[in-house]
């Protein structure tokens, strides 16, 4: 069989799915221009959906290795890009869905899609950053570009003791800015609190509120994680020129709003993708991550797992159970 590898292997059967630990042959990897020997991997939403019955048929061909993100070190590479021993890190490029990922000790990908590993992170540390905290930093720089200055005013986070959230919160708070976060997990006010929320609010009064097409202003800014009848109600109470980042739908996938906030105020939503993102930008990210993110609180934040824990894990994020950031030690 030659040299193989463990990973967690997705298998589907007519109607039969299966989600075991198997070893690989390393010459069944995809082809790509870069093999790399993985060290991290992560655990985020859509991991959970993958792993857990491939729930939304995100993966169309089978047998398959889920992961979205990794970080690890180049083995060999036919790309004058990287070399062996470089270290690198992934996220995006569908890989975990329609590409094999990161929840193996091997993957072979796209010189494309790989960014060097800034200097000031460790492999852990830039998986406990992963795609949730590219996504934040994606967010963070997006309300920046469009006028967001701390001392304009609060700034919202939804979702605060998810993965996305509580690193925006982090960052936010690191730059000065006043945060003030939602979430329905009211044990973890105090993680919120010492990442650097201000104040924390419950969910329900933005999920449930009976809000009219414009509150009073009060938002300078926005991370929302949740969509549905909360991102509704937080355009409606926006400051006149704010904006809103739009990166996620945990509380569906509609939007019910009239465009008074759009006409009237000149509130902005921006659309946030961390698939898709090009490489030169992809870089710079990484690079602001490595020096806006406070690390004491990355590694506060941060939970480490091993493979083997993976199916418990990602069954447990689908249920809301798990708050921060998750880490796979590969090898442990």
């Amino acid at each position: 069989m030659g040299e193989t590898f463990k990973a967690l292997v997705l298998d589907q059967v007519d109607d039969t799915f299966s989600a075991e630990f198997r070893d690989v042959a390393v010459d069944d990897l995809p082809e790509g221009d870069v093999t790399v020997a993985i060290e991290y991997s992560t655990i985020n939403y859509k991991d959970g959906l993958v792993i857990n019955g491939n729930v939304g048929r995100l993966v169309r061909e089978f047998p398959h290795i889920p992961g979205i993100d990794f970080a690890g070190t180049v083995e060999a590479s036919d790309s004058d890009a990287f070399k062996p021993g470089d270290k690198v890190v992934l996220t995006g490029w569908r890989v975990g869905e329609v590409h094999w990922g990161g929840l193996g000790q091997k993957a072979r990908v796209k010189a494309d899609w790989l960014v060097p590993l800034p200097e000031k992170l460790s492999p852990k540390q830039a998986m406990a950053v992963g795609t949730a905290g590219f996504t934040s930093m994606l967010c963070v720089d997006a309300l920046e570009a469009h006028g967001l200055v701390p001392g304009n005013g609060e700034v919202l986070v939804t979702g605060g003791a998810g993965g996305v959230g509580s690193v925006a919160i982090a960052i936010l708070a690191q730059r000065g800015y006043d945060v003030v976060t939602s979430t329905g997990r009211r044990a973890e006010d105090g993680f919120l609190k010492d990442l650097g929320a201000t104040e924390i609010i419950d969910r329900a009064d933005l999920s449930e509120a009976d809000s009219r097409p414009l509150e009073r202003e009060r938002w300078a800014g926005c991370v929302d994680t949740v969509a549905g009848k909360t991102l509704s109600t937080v355009l409606a109470q926006m400051k006149y020129g704010g904006s809103v980042a739009a990166c996620g739908l945990a509380g569906g996938n509609t939007l019910e709003t009239t465009v008074l906030p759009f006409l009237l105020r000149g509130v902005n939503i921006l659309g946030i993708d961390s698939v898709m993102q090009p490489a030169e930008n992809r870089t710079r990210i990484w690079q602001r991550i490595a020096d806006d993110l406070p690390l004491e609180k990355l590694d506060a934040l941060t939970n480490v797992i091993s493979l083997n824990d993976v199916p418990d894990v990602a069954s447990a994020i689908l249920k809301g159970q798990v708050r921060g950031r998750t880490v796979v030690n590969i090898n442990a």
